[in-house]
């Protein structure tokens, strides 16, 4: 082959390669573009490369999705940002494709490109790009469209601008759930783009009309867009503006049909309380919060929950512990074991917002229960959760409110109660400091060495390997390596492989 043919191998190669029958042949091809654009140069690149990718677009999925992740940074291989709208029609296609993951990756790049690009190339190419799709015979199109809105609107001419809030506002109300769908994932991106007058009118006439809609899927997305409005608003205007729809909806979400709609009403209206400020929040979703935390499903139970401390922010302690602490209690006790977890990893903050007295009077039993708790994750976060207090109240309160009682478990009938017990006492050691380890808690573990189950003895020779750094050589010499050395001549292969292990450690 000459030297004048050589820039012409590269896209034979790729021409052959994505005819070819075998998909690995074609994708490996697909991923070396911008390997092969360099080739080219800049003007081929543009003039043959690009537009032999636009009428490319029925090929396998896995092929399409490379194409269109390739084509999102390529604007450096057609010339700059001054030819970026080269790149427009090969992804244009991929939009209308049937497979989700392929267009969304083909609406990312876009978004990335549209970035980039020019106002003017923007207003020229990319605003009729958007435009196409969203009036396409294919709902597909008509998704894209809704993803690509916000990076169209701001380059607009005040007309363009009309007619895309038209055109969105028509997404919204589409014969397609699917099409709806996305225009209500979309909202919030697009509001942050619109002017605070249109914001207060158009933006919040189409969250209306979503928040209506007789799909649940539609719904629950209309609902995830009160945080993300409620952030553009002025507090005043919010409350004038979006509270009233929060709370109509919301009276009625929050008696759904649909629980994934309450859950994401449950996660939605937590986020804000901080935005609505302490009256409207005592006023108007205070009430909702409380029905929500009683609803029959654990995941709307758990958005209340995870978002607590939110609220706490707003409202202060004193009307957080007399309105929602008698429905912590409750939950403390869930039938469902993924709420109890939520609200365990909850305690610490709330002990270090109630204060101590406060928290261990209505708080304390639930956290020695939880260490009997039927399910092993129950009994583990149990375990972390006494080390935390420990840590958020001193080790002088845990030494009277917390050692004496975990303690007095080790002798429980059920062997794994002791198990968890133990890891308590090896998580509590290091707070505990050397002193109270030794004095309080070595005797309990050395006790327990004795036990009948071998599980437990294997788990304490754990133990004693986490506390030899923090008691002196002395104590491990007279107290932890006899111990270990008993262990190790143990009838149970476990019991001996776990002493063994935690004598490397005493050397």
């Amino acid at each position: 082959m000459s030297v004048v043919d050589e820039p012409l191998y590269p896209i034979a190669v790729l021409i052959d390669e994505l005819k070819n029958e075998d998909i690995q042949l074609r994708l490996n091809s697909i991923r070396r573009l911008s390997t092969i654009a360099r080739v080219l140069g800049e003007e081929r690149t543009r003039k043959e490369l690009i537009p032999f990718l636009s009428e490319n677009n029925d090929d396998d999925d896995e092929v399409l999705l490379a194409m269109a992740e390739e084509l999102g940074v390529f604007i450096p291989y057609v010339g700059g940002v001054e030819h970026a709208r080269v790149l427009l029609p090969p992804l244009e296609g991929l939009c209308s494709v049937e497979e989700t993951c392929v267009r969304e990756k083909a609406v990312e790049s876009l978004c990335r490109i549209g970035s980039q690009m020019r106002e003017s190339d923007l207003v020229e190419s990319f605003i009729p790009l958007v435009k196409r799709l969203a009036a396409g015979e294919w709902f597909t199109a008509r998704v894209s469209s809704c993803g690509l809105f916000h990076i169209a609107y701001p380059s607009a001419p005040e007309p363009l601008k009309n007619e895309l809030r038209t055109i969105y506002s028509q997404l919204c109300q589409d014969d397609m759930p699917m099409v709806r769908r996305a225009a209500a994932t979309n909202l919030g991106k697009f509001a942050a783009t619109i002017e605070q007058p249109h914001l207060k009118t158009d933006i919040m006439s189409m969250f209306e009309t979503l928040t209506q809609d007789d799909q649940d899927s539609v719904r629950l997305l209309a609902v995830e867009d009160c945080a993300a409005l409620g952030k553009l608003l002025e507090p005043k205007d919010c409350v004038a503006q979006i509270l009233p729809v929060i709370v109509n909806f919301a009276q009625e979400l929050s008696s759904d049909s649909s629980q994934h709609v309450r859950s994401a009403l449950a996660s939605v209206i937590m986020g804000m309380a901080p935005i609505l400020g302490k009256d409207a929040t005592i006023e108007q979703l205070l009430p909702i919060f409380l029905s929500l935390l009683k609803d029959e499903f654990p995941d709307v139970r758990l958005n209340i929950i995870s978002k607590l401390d939110q609220v706490n922010q707003v409202i202060g302690i004193d009307l957080l512990s007399q309105s929602l602490l008698p429905a912590i209690v409750e939950l403390a006790e869930d039938r469902h074991w993924r709420v109890r977890l939520a609200i365990i990893e909850y305690i610490p903050l709330l002990g270090s917002q109630l204060g101590v007295g406060f928290f261990y009077d209505k708080l304390g039993a639930l956290c020695m229960q939880w260490l009997k708790d039927k399910v092993y994750s129950i009994r583990d976060a149990a375990a972390n959760n006494v080390k935390r207090l420990a840590e958020e109240f001193g080790p002088t309160w845990a030494m009277e409110h917390i050692i004496p009682q975990v303690l007095d478990m080790i002798n429980d009938p059920h062997y794994l109660y002791r198990m968890t017990i133990l890891h308590a006492i090896s998580l509590l050691a290091p707070v505990m400091g050397s002193e109270i380890t030794c004095s309080k808690l070595l005797p309990v573990i050395i006790a327990a060495s004795k036990d009948r189950v071998p599980n437990v003895k294997f788990n304490v020779a754990k133990v004693l390997q986490s506390v030899i750094p923090i008691v002196e050589q002395s104590v491990v010499e007279n107290t932890i390596r006899p111990c270990l050395v008993e262990l190790s001549e143990d009838p149970d292969v476990d019991v001996r492989f776990f002493a063994n292990q935690a004598l490397q450690a005493t050397k």
